[in-house]
């Protein structure tokens, strides 16, 4: 599988670092939930703008055009984010037939200023193109995407055990678990 990221050259004043085992996980999702579009988030501890957990979640509209978390699995996972003092520090949805830009949409539901927005376009089966802005106040400001390998940060594997390609995957309702995702390069 092929991963593209790009980020415009222009006034960027973040950068959103991510381990690519969690990037994989996010296109793997996107790619079961095609053609709808898929929606999830990235926890991490609150103010450390570390995304570690990935909490794919599920699309209430089932549509190919719009993703809405259910409200129900929603509270529960804020709720959880909470009593693990973490935060959503990503937020994620696939656009499957368009470039991986913010719509109008999905700036007026963006409710967390504190978050990175990653959009990953399915359109192409081969590659997938990856983008994370930052909106606050309906202002849309595109942010370059860092990857990180597992073997670059010790931190990241003292927190798992067994595996060490394995990724933390959180499915709501459900007990921690350490998910494989076979992703070829």
């Amino acid at each position: 599988m092929a991963v593209r990221a790009w980020a415009r050259v222009g006034r960027l004043v973040a950068v959103l670092t991510i381990h690519r085992e969690i990037i994989e996980a996010i296109v793997a999702h996107a790619r079961r939930d095609h053609p709808d579009e898929a929606c999830g988030v990235v926890a991490g501890p609150v103010g450390s703008d570390a995304p570690l957990r990935h909490i794919p979640m599920e699309n209430a509209e089932r549509s190919t055009t719009f993703y809405r978390f259910d409200s129900t699995e929603q509270l529960r996972v804020w709720r959880e984010m909470d009593d693990r003092d973490e935060e959503p520090v990503v937020i994620y949805h696939s656009h499957t037939a368009t470039e991986p830009y913010p719509s109008r949409t999905d700036v007026s539901y963006a409710g967390e200023p504190n978050a990175h927005y990653l959009l990953v376009s399915t359109r192409d089966e081969h590659t997938a193109e990856i983008r994370s802005f930052r909106i606050v106040d309906g202002q849309v400001s595109e942010e370059p995407v860092q990857l990180v390998d597992e073997s670059m940060d010790p931190m990241r594997s003292i927190e798992k055990s067994g595996d060490p390609h394995a990724v933390q995957s959180f499915m709501f309702g459900q007990s921690p678990a350490t998910v494989d995702y076979e992703c070829q390069h």
